[in-house]
């Protein structure tokens, strides 16, 4: 007898049963026709590893063809978007004065100097307020002789041509030029306040300081180096070998008082 609850609930259908005909079209069938029949569902085969197959083949010749027109040169180079530029915006030069020059450099001294300069305050702590600059610098400095400051009759010759007397003015030194490729700061400490400082305001000529101290070094080192010397040595050379190769047979060359 069947109870209560199971009254209007409808008849389940029955699962199909093979029955002999189906059996031999197993039997006949494809292994595929096998699978559909047992699972119920469609054969899956090979088809999603061949599409994948063909996507990546042809991912692949699209990769091959398109850096094969770029090695041509017909596609623009790839680039980076956010690469660093540069834009130079100066303005051209300006000639200002021309100078003809009548000097005779006869000797030039290189030189290196290293300044170590500190800006602090009294009772404040370094980490707070202080400046303090290691700065390598190298110059060279010229010495020479203005043949245009020869006065009248500075040149004297003989009666017979045979020999020849020259007075010159004394060899002086040129300005000292700072060689900024070769120069460089070594080591820079700049206290908390220093550096608070610059990034609202700013010095840009900050470092000016360092080499003006720097090209005053080098300048004082030449005064003693003895390069006046060495410009008057080579500057009575050349004059003799010059007057010489003239037929003078004696040459004197002496220098005034700087």
């Amino acid at each position: 007898m069947a109870r209560d609850g199971d009254i209007n609930e409808p008849t389940r259908e029955f699962p199909d049963y093979p029955t002999s005909a189906s059996l031999r079209d197993r039997a006949e069938g494809s292994p595929d026709h096998d699978r559909e029949y047992a699972t119920g569902a469609p054969a899956s085969g090979g088809g999603p590893v061949r599409g994948l197959l063909w996507v990546l083949g042809a991912a692949a010749l699209a990769v091959v063809v398109l850096l094969g027109v770029q090695a041509t040169g017909l596609l623009p180079d790839f680039r980076n978007p956010f690469a660093k530029e540069q834009t130079d915006r100066s303005q051209p030069p300006l000639l200002k004065s021309i100078r003809d020059l009548s000097r005779y450099v006869a000797a030039e001294g290189n030189f290196q100097v290293v300044v170590d300069v500190q800006n602090d305050r009294r009772n404040v702590p370094d980490f707070l307020l202080n400046e303090r600059t290691l700065f390598v610098g190298a110059g060279r400095v010229e010495a020479y002789v203005d043949f245009a400051k020869i006065a009248d009759g500075a040149v004297v010759v003989s009666e017979d041509g045979k020999s020849a007397e020259i007075k010159l003015p004394a060899p002086q030194l040129g300005e000292t030029d700072l060689d900024m490729d070769k120069s460089y700061v070594f080591a820079e400490q700049r206290g908390l306040i220093n550096r608070l400082n610059d990034l609202v305001a700013g010095d840009p000529n900050r470092q000016q300081q360092i080499y003006k101290l720097a090209e005053d070094r080098i300048t004082a080192a030449a005064r003693d180096s003895g390069l006046t010397a060495r410009a008057e040595e080579n500057t009575r050379k050349m004059l003799e070998g010059l007057l010489r190769s003239l037929g003078y047979e004696k040459v004197t060359v002496t220098y005034t008082a700087p």
